[in-house]
């Protein structure tokens, strides 16, 4: 391992923050696709605090130092979406919180704020590269496809596939930035766009 420089730099968080993003993401929709038997369903709840919530939010914050807003932002935000859903479906099973028949609509709500959320992400991720825009397009839709299945209008199947899709562009836009970076040349290209703000 190479000593660090004198410049200050640090090391590209967003590989780290992708990886935690597509791991937690596939796990949680293939239970929503109905890939696992719903006893298996909180299999997600580790990964969701500790590597989707911890280790991207960790990422968010050296996203920042890299005076990078769009991966500290986007980063910051989706770790914190990972702590809170486990938390919140912690609670519910501990008893602390009990929606009753409004499980629905707060559930649906909850998801509609963050579809708002990611729509205005994704048009930040066109700056960025294809990878990445691939990553908030999928998202965005398995979003919308979740918010249809808490009201009522579709299972959790489509949101659940469209979430296993949206993981694999996150791990491949994960991989691209680990493997080019060691190569030294761009192995998996990402479709360069202009620089994140």
């Amino acid at each position: 391992m190479a000593a660090s420089s004198n410049n200050g730099s640090i090391a590209d968080p967003g590989p780290l923050g992708l990886g935690a993003f597509a791991l937690t993401t596939f796990v949680l929709s293939a239970s929503n696709a109905q890939l696992l038997p719903p006893s298996a369903a909180p299999a997600f709840l580790g990964a969701a605090l500790f590597y989707g919530g911890l280790a991207q939010l960790l990422a968010g914050m050296w996203e920042f130092r890299k005076n990078n807003t769009f991966g500290a932002t986007a980063f910051s935000s989706y770790g914190a979406f990972w702590l809170s859903l486990a938390s919140m479906v912690i609670m519910e099973s501990l008893g602390i919180i009990d929606f009753g028949d409004a499980r629905p609509a707060a559930v649906g709500t909850f998801l509609v704020a963050w579809t708002i959320f990611t729509f205005y992400m994704f048009l930040g991720s066109l700056r960025v590269n294809t990878a990445v825009m691939a990553v908030f397009i999928t998202l965005l839709v398995t979003y919308i496809l979740l918010d249809l299945a808490e009201f009522g209008l579709l299972t959790s199947v489509p949101g659940g596939y469209m979430g296993l899709v949206c993981a694999f562009c996150a791990w491949y836009a994960s991989a691209a930035g680990v493997i080019n970076s060691v190569a030294g040349r761009e192995v998996l290209p990402v479709g360069s766009r202009a620089e994140a703000a």
